[in-house]
């Protein structure tokens, strides 16, 4: 199975669609939004192209194909137009025999980890910056944003596919990549 990971697209339709044209391209199996579907957020400038009901709409095509949680900047209100579910603070996903922790990161993050077994996954958004590392035993990842990268970084999603997490610029050029084996 092949894993699409994204982030905090805080409602740009211009870096959403350059990211599902990603995940056709990569052909991945489900698309992972690690949280901040739609709204920009107050500390946020407006990202380009920012339209919450078009970002909707592209969304909602892929609904049967998305695993989400819920972001720092969104609310029952977007739940209330998106059909499928972003209210929850975490997800798993069983891959292999590991377990992938995704969460956005406001709640759960680095400081404040979930009980996690050795080798499994915890996957978070929230800080817009690409991380690709394995601390005391569990692999810490987050694909960083495809809207409103940080600290210099590319506008980034991730993969996972054969034991192998690539985080990925929206060119699909490799930017950092972790074996989980």
């Amino acid at each position: 199975m092949k894993l699409f990971f994204i982030s905090d697209i805080h409602g740009s339709v211009y870096y959403l669609n350059r990211a599902m044209e990603r995940f056709e391209q990569e052909q991945a199996d489900l698309i992972a939004i690690l949280g901040d579907h739609l709204y920009h957020g107050a500390r946020n400038p407006l990202p380009k192209d920012y339209n919450p009901k078009e970002v909707t709409e592209i969304l909602n095509s892929f609904s049967d194909k998305i695993i989400s949680v819920r972001g720092n900047c969104d609310s029952e209100v977007d739940q209330m137009v998106l059909n499928f579910p972003i209210m929850a603070t975490y997800s798993t996903i069983l891959y292999g025999n590991r377990r992938l922790f995704l969460t956005h990161g406001h709640v759960y993050n680095e400081n404040n980890m979930p009980k996690l077994r050795n080798q499994d996954l915890f996957i978070y958004g929230h800080t817009h910056i690409p991380k690709a590392e394995k601390i005391q035993n569990i692999f810490v990842i987050n694909p960083g944003s495809i809207t409103l990268p940080k600290e210099n970084n590319p506008h980034t999603y991730g993969i996972l596919e054969e034991d192998v997490f690539r985080i990925k610029d929206l060119e699909g050029n490799l930017f950092m990549e972790i074996n989980i084996l």
